[in-house]
């Protein structure tokens, strides 16, 4: 039979800038009975305590500000009685509620951002695990992400390294011999999720290992934008959901007034000035704040 086991490391506290997270996390394996990091394991690491370590919490009275710095593309928002819900794409490629930006966790009056490169750090992290260790082992740094269509939230893989995050299973054969064409699976993702049902969101457990996929785990530690978990990320031209229904209203009728000859309304414009509701598009628009 074929299974996999999963516990969370105990006893890691409070992470401080600096900190020595493969230090920690290696004091914290063994600790229990049967914690002890075997050769195949793979580690799902919350990114809050390697933003902690590398000093991504800054001071943020205004968290909207935070996410609107972090932001490099709005791929939908919504207005709602308690202000408006952003869901953009980061400077990491990833696109999430509030670019990813925090304040759970973290003292009144701080944020925190997501790692400045995410593989890096779990490069960094695996090297220093593996050399202490003498053995190989594959490090996910993971965050919580939402789903469209779907409801309710789960961890994904955000940075990976030392292991295959995609199984492609495209031209193997199913039990009915017929081949698959399009079969990939993102284990990446399905191991970050299975490790936050026993990492928990309140019980500082910050950090699960999983057993039984030694196959996935690879010696080589390779860099560059295909190499970690930018290989989930799906490229823009097969990216067939790229905006919300309102941003594509928006962008259609610019495209259309500009098709017919006429002047775009300032309001389209997303760079204008002041979000506002718009009932036409059923989102919401930027009042212009001077000529375009």
């Amino acid at each position: 039979m074929r299974g996999i086991t999963l516990f969370a490391l105990p006893g890691i506290g409070e992470i401080m800038p600096g900190t020595d997270l493969a230090a920690v996390i290696l004091a914290a394996a063994g600790r229990a009975p049967g914690t002890e990091l075997q050769p195949g394991d793979i580690l799902a690491v919350t990114s809050k305590i390697v933003s902690k370590a590398e000093g991504r919490q800054i001071a943020a009275e205004d968290r909207e500000q935070a996410i609107t710095e972090e932001t490099v593309r709005v791929v939908a928002s919504k207005v709602h009685p308690g202000g408006v819900t952003r869901i953009v794409e980061n400077k990491l490629g990833i696109v999430a509620a509030a670019a990813g930006v925090d304040n759970s966790n973290t003292p009144d009056g701080t944020v925190l951002l997501l790692p400045v490169d995410p593989d890096a750090s779990a490069r960094a992290l695996c090297a220093a695990l593996r050399r202490e260790l003498g053995f190989d082992v594959g490090v996910l740094i993971t965050d919580t992400l939402g789903r469209a269509w779907r409801e309710g939230q789960t961890d994904a893989a955000i940075g990976a390294a030392g292991m295959d995050v995609l199984m492609d299973l495209r031209g193997t054969a199913d039990s009915f011999g017929q081949q698959m064409k399009a079969t990939i699976t993102a284990v990446g993702d399905e191991i970050a999720a299975a490790a936050d049902l026993v990492k928990g969101k309140t019980s500082q457990c910050p950090v699960a290992v999983l057993r039984g996929l030694p196959g996935l785990v690879r010696s080589e530690l390779p860099a560059g934008a295909d190499a970690g978990a930018r290989a989930l990320v799906r490229a823009a031209d097969t990216d067939m959901f790229r905006l919300g229904s309102a941003e594509a209203w928006r962008e259609g009728y610019a495209a259309a007034c500009r098709d017919a000859g006429l002047p775009v309304p300032a309001w389209l414009n997303p760079a204008a000035g002041k979000e506002t509701l718009n009932p036409a598009a059923g989102g919401f628009r930027r009042e212009a704040e001077g000529p375009r």
